[in-house]
Parts: C-alpha cells; sequence; structure tokens
C-alpha cells in the first residue's frame, strides 16, 4: 500500500519537475525514505530514585536520535506511559509499583514503524542512582589529594576515582574506589586520595553511588573532568615601591609568577589591608580578582597598614604574604592643638589612633571612628582610652577615591609627671673645670606626659653650704658638657624629666674634677715666658733687616743763630762727648794719598791726646762765635781749635788748600762742609 501510493506521488511530480534538478532532490528524498524507515530499538529502561528520601521515579534510556518525530512508550507490566518525546521520564511513585518485581521496557515510533527494547525486571524502591558529583573542590595536604563535594544523602557512598597526571595525556588512568567520608559544618562528601606528586597538575573525574542498605545502587554519570592544579607551597614573592605625597602613599606591589604547574586552572590575588576591615573612607574589601600583570598598585594613608596578598588556585591558597607599611615618619611629630573626637564627622572623614609604643612599627588595638558609629558608640570608645597613655591620632579623608591624612599628631587623654627618671646616667672624660654628661631618654610609656625639659642641677660638696645651681636643657638631648667647674673639688649632679604637669624622679650621680697640677703651672709660666723672649728676639731681627734694606735718614738740626752775653756764655755751655773725628781734605799737587793719611793720623793722635779743658774751650769758642757742637764749623774756628790741640802744628795745614770735606762723629751724624780758599 505503501509503495503504491509513493508511486502515484513520484508520477505526479515526473509530470511537474522535467528537469534534471528535480529528478536529483527526488532521489534524495527517496534515500531519506529508506533509511527512516528502518527503526533502531532503544536500550534497556533504569527506573530509580535520586536518594532513597526521593518520591519520583526517574527512567532513562538511550537510542540514536535520528529522527526528528520519534515518540516512546514506557510500560510497567503493560502500564503504558505514552507520548514521551525525551529519552527519560519522571513519575511520581504513587503510580508506580515499588515494592514487587515487574518488568519495564520501552517502545520507540518513527514514522509507521515501531521497536521495543529488552524486557528488565527490577524493584524499584531497591533502585537508587545518585546525581553525577558537581562543585567539586579540592586541596593538597602534603602529598595527598583531598576531594569534596556536596553529599546525595546523610550517609557514606562509595566513590570511583580515575586520575592521572596533566602533563602525561598518553598514560591510562589510574582508578581507585574508596569509601567516602562525611564532613560536617557544611555537610561535604570527602576522599582522600594518597601519594600523588602535590607539585604536578592531574586530571581527575568522579562518579559515586549509594552504600547497603540500598540493594540495587547505580553508579552515578561521570563528573565533568576536575583540573587539579600543583599546590602552593610558597609565599607570594612581592616587594613594594613606596611613593609620598600630600598625605597619600602610593604603594606598588611587584608579584612573582607562580609555578607553571599551580596555574594550569588559572591563579587569582586577593588583596587586603588593615584600612578595609577598620572601615575608613574609600577603604572596601577588596574582591578576589585576577592580576594580569605582575604589578598592582594601592594607596594608603599616613597611618600603619598591614598589606596581606595570597594566591589561589582550585588547590586552595598560598601561605599570605604581608607587607608592613610603618606609619609615616614620627620624629618630628608635634602636640595635637584640638581633635575631632568630640565633635560631628562627615561621612567621608575617618578617625584613627592607637597606643604609641616605642618601636612598634605593627601596632594593636587600633582604634578607628566614623560617621556610622554615631554618637553612643564614640563615647563609649573614649571612656575606654587611658591616661597618661600617649597616643599617636590621625584623621583621614577621602580624597578623589584615595585615602589622605590630612592630620597626623600626638595627644593624651590626660597628662601627669614623669613615672621614671632618666636612664643610664652617667658621667666620663672629667677635667679640672668640666665633666661630660650622658643619659637615655625615658620611655614614651613611663614619660605620662610630654617632656617640655630635663631639670640639670649640680651642687659642690664642701664644709661649707654652696648654693645649688641648675639649668634646664632640651627634653632632645642625650649628652651635656658641664663646664666652670673647680678643680679638685666634688660635686653631686641631678638630672630629672619634666613635663607641664611636674618633675619626675631624679637621677643622681657623684663626680670629682680633677686637682691642679703645679708642674702643668711652671710648664705654663716657662712656655708664656719662651713665648715672650721668641716675640722680643723677632721683633729685633725685624728691625735688624728692616734697618738693612732701608736706613733711617737723619734731620738735620738747624739751630737759630743768636748772641750771648758773655756773662751767660758759661750757662749754654753743655757737654758734649766726642767720641771719634775723622778729617777729610783734599789732596794737594805735590802730596801723595800715604802722606796724606800719615798726617791726619798724627792729627787724630793728638787730638785724642787733648783734655776735657780744651774740649770745653774749643765749644766755648764755637757758641761764642755764634755757632753749635753740632753746626758746621767754618775755616777760622777749626783752625783755632786744632791750633790749641796741636800747639802750633796747625800752620803747616793752613798750607794746604784749606777744604774740609767732612766731619764723621760716633753717633751716626754726618756733616760735609765745604770751604774755598781765600
Amino acid at each position: 500500500m505503501i509503495l503504491l501510493d509513493f508511486t502515484l506521488y513520484l508520477m505526479e511530480t515526473l509530470k511537474h519537475w522535467r528537469s534534471l534538478h528535480g529528478l536529483i532532490v527526488m532521489f534524495m528524498f527517496l534515500t531519506t525514505i529508506s533509511k527512516g524507515s528502518a527503526c533502531e530499538a532503544p536500550s534497556s529502561p533504569q527506573c530509580f530514585r535520586r536518594n532513597t528520601e526521593e518520591s519520583m521515579y526517574r527512567c532513562e534510556w538511550s537510542m540514536n536520535m535520528t529522527e526528528r518525530d520519534v515518540t516512546f512508550d514506557l510500560y510497567f507490566d503493560g502500564r503504558k506511559f505514552g507520548g514521551i518525546k525525551e529519552t527519560w521520564s519522571c513519575i511520581n511513585e504513587e503510580q508506580l509499583i515499588q515494592y514487587r518485581p515487574v518488568d519495564i521496557w520501552v517502545e520507540a515510533h518513527v514514522g509507521n514503524s515501531s521497536c521495543t527494547s529488552t524486557r528488565t525486571s527490577v524493584v524499584l524502591v531497591h533502585t537508587v542512582k545518585y546525581e553525577a558529583p558537581q562543585n567539586i573542590s579540592i586541596s593538597w595536604l602534603n602529598n595527598n589529594l583531598i576531594l569534596r563535594w556536596r553529599p546525595a544523602e546523610n550517609h557514606p557512598a562509595l566513590a570511583e576515582i580515575w586520575f592521572r597526571q596533566r602533563d602525561l595525556p598518553t598514560e591510562s588512568w589510574e582508578k581507585r574506589l574508596i569509601t567516602t567520608n562525611i564532613t560536617d559544618e557544611p555537610l561535604m562528601y570527602q576522599v582522600t586520595v594518597v601519594n600523588l606528586l602535590k607539585n604536578s597538575a592531574y586530571q581527575v573525574q568522579i562518579r559515586h553511588k549509594s552504600n547497603p542498605p540500598i540493594i540495587n545502587p547505580l553508579w552515578s554519570d561521570w563528573s565533568q573532568e576536575v583540573i587539579v592544579p600543583a599546590e602552593l607551597e610558597e609565599e607570594v614573592y612581592m616587594t613594594t615601591e613606596l611613593t609620598k605625597a600630600n598625605g597619600t602613599r602610593m604603594v606598588t606591589l611587584i608579584l612573582k609568577p607562580v609555578p607553571p604547574a599551580a596555574a594550569v586552572s588559572g591563579v587569582n590575588y586577593s588583596l587586603n589591608d588593615t584600612h578595609s576591615s577598620r572601615g575608613c573612607p574609600c577603604r572596601k574589601m577588596r574582591p578576589i580578582y585576577d592580576i594580569k600583570k605582575n604589578t598592582y598598585t594601592t594607596y594608603v594613608s599616613y597611618s600603619a597598614v598591614n598589606i596581606s596578598v595570597f594566591a589561589i588556585n582550585r588547590a586552595g591558597y598560598s601561605p599570605p604574604a604581608v607587607i608592613q607599611v610603618p606609619a609615616a615618619t614620627a620624629a618630628d611629630l608635634k602636640t595635637c592643638d584640638q581633635t575631632l573626637l568630640d565633635k560631628k564627622l562627615k561621612t567621608q572623614t575617618c578617625l584613627e589612633f592607637y597606643k604609641l609604643q616605642d618601636g612598634d612599627s605593627r601596632p594593636e588595638n587600633v582604634i578607628t571612628l566614623t560617621k556610622r558609629m554615631g554618637e553612643k558608640k564614640r563615647k563609649q570608645i573614649r571612656k575606654t582610652m587611658e591616661d597618661y597613655v600617649r597616643y599617636l591620632y590621625f584623621e583621614h579623608r577621602c580624597d578623589r577615591g584615595k585615602p589622605k591624612t590630612v592630620k597626623m599628631c600626638l595627644f593624651y587623654q590626660k597628662e601627669g609627671e614623669p613615672l621614671r627618671k632618666p636612664q643610664d646616667f652617667i658621667a666620663f672624660d672629667e677635667t679640672q673645670s668640666s665633666a661630660v654628661l650622658s643619659w637615655k631618654a625615658i620611655p614614651s610609656v613611663d614619660q605620662r606626659g610630654f617632656l617640655t625639659h630635663y631639670s640639670l642641677c649640680s651642687v659642690k660638696i664642701s664644709s661649707q653650704d654652696e648654693p645649688k645651681e641648675c639649668c634646664n636643657l632640651s627634653a632632645s638631648l642625650i649628652k651635656h658638657h658641664l663646664e666652670n667647674l673647680t678643680p679638685g673639688a666634688k660635686y653631686n649632679i641631678t638630672l630629672a624629666g619634666v613635663t607641664r604637669v611636674g618633675e619626675g624622679p631624679k637621677a643622681t650621680i657623684t663626680i670629682n674634677t680633677l686637682p691642679e697640677n703645679p708642674v702643668n703651672v711652671w710648664w705654663s709660666l716657662g712656655l708664656l715666658f719662651v713665648f715672650f723672649l721668641i716675640s722680643i728676639m723677632c721683633t729685633l731681627i725685624f728691625k735688624r733687616i728692616q734697618n738693612k734694606i732701608f736706613p733711617p735718614v737723619p734731620t738735620p738740626v738747624i739751630p737759630e743763630f743768636t748772641s750771648h752775653p758773655a756773662e751767660s756764655q758759661e750757662m749754654l755751655e753743655e757737654k758734649e762727648e766726642v767720641d771719634e773725628l775723622t778729617l777729610y781734605q783734599l789732596h794737594p799737587e805735590g802730596k801723595s794719598v800715604s802722606e796724606d793719611a800719615e798726617e791726619i793720623t798724627d792729627l787724630a793722635g793728638e787730638w785724642d791726646d787733648g783734655t776735657d779743658e780744651d774740649i770745653e774751650n774749643v765749644r766755648g769758642d764755637s757758641r761764642m762765635s755764634g755757632g753749635t757742637s753740632d753746626e758746621c764749623l767754618n775755616n777760622s774756628s777749626t783752625a783755632q781749635v786744632l791750633r790749641r790741640s796741636t800747639l802750633g802744628e796747625i800752620t803747616d795745614l793752613e798750607q794746604v788748600d784749606n777744604e774740609i770735606a767732612m766731619l764723621i762723629f760716633r753717633n751716626g751724624l754726618v756733616f760735609d762742609v765745604k770751604t774755598d780758599s781765600p
């Protein structure tokens, strides 16, 4: 009947399609019909529940679905569930026989043909098939791989694990059957695959089925292939670059890539800092993000911040790498003039303060105040603050999405006197009049306030009461040179720290200055004498050299020619000592130089043999004639002196061409007198 209808259809088509194209299309259609006319029997159905508490049964079968319009009929001991268009069907338990064996089969209908699967006898209540494991988490514990997934029931199951190393894809799968454990909080199936290499990546597949009391458990489908990366054993290698400007510090993190085996399924990094957990403005909890490059930049304020970074892959977390960014330099911090602790805060303002301990780069118990806390919460925080404790105070604001510190200072809730004295107070390098003092600063925890200065007092110990001398030293000093002490004396020295409230305990030491040394005094006097002697010698030498280079020019004395009465002549006479007189004369014709020299020598001798009376007479005659002994002599006066000295021998000199060249005295005065012969 079918062939007849097809033949009639073919003849009708040939009447309209008389082209080669139509024949080809018709041939392909006939081929398709001929193939689809054969029905392929489906597989035997499996009917099961997903767990023992489930009230819905699911029946599954398989078939080569090359046809579009294929329908299935599912039979349970002759009861038909028809019109099924998928290879599975869900039926409520109320419609089925669960507690005795039933025969089940499937009949497929393709066009006008049908085919039937083989029959299977089952007890439905004994058959359970779990869903394939999903959301599998993995972690390493030494060389053991731990797998976890959501449980199908609240009792252990049997798991089949297939695995192989990812970098060895040609190797066969290794199989292990392991009974799962059930963990609490959260409820999870857990299996441990032992003796693997945690530094290698693996491919893993899992399926599981129910353990007794289920009589007929079925294996679940295989899970999707899980890539297990190697364990992240080392911390993230990270360095920082810090840039400080305008209340904000830029921190650049440089990350070292993880090993390839640990990054096969991708690596993410989680970043968090202490600002995030304290809720300061512009700071939110950092989500896990994928760093494409090996650098990352973040911004922090001037307060101490701890930045933690750890890598994450499917196998777990690496140990966190913690970068400690200490607070900005606090050496030059000043006292807070005022704070916002008792004032209303703006939304973008955050206060942060903590106890400032000596050498503490990681402060604990950091107190943060924001607007969201409310007035009541802020008052409670103020009550927890301690007296006599130094706090480091910050005011942060959000500036263009970055935290910015607008104020940084020190303050006390309440101040007091120092609790301790300066430590290690000692004296050294004592001399006769001075000594060097040194000490260690009072720890900030014992200062109990801001040190304004140190009070240093010294008193000399003697039989009589001595006044105490005190001075104030800067609070930043740890050494002082004490001067103006008495040699060979004993002193009591005290040092105490002073705050705005008062003075603290005193540190006391006793020093002895060195006595004076007589030898040193004589040495000093001797050196002083040598110094003056050398100074005098140098002065004399300098003057002599000066006289040699620049001889002194004598200043002639021109006396006034005044006549004196005879009676006052003796009063005007002065005693003058003539040390030496040398006469030079021109050589007359007919006399040799030697003869003149002899005559001059004889004349000088005769002059020396004269008496003082003769010299005085000469002086008197000279003054009477209107001259002095220091002025030049004329021819007549000279002749008279020579006549009296030489007893008449001057007659021979008058015969010479009378011309006196020079008179030289021992006192250095030179007179040159020339006279012309008449």
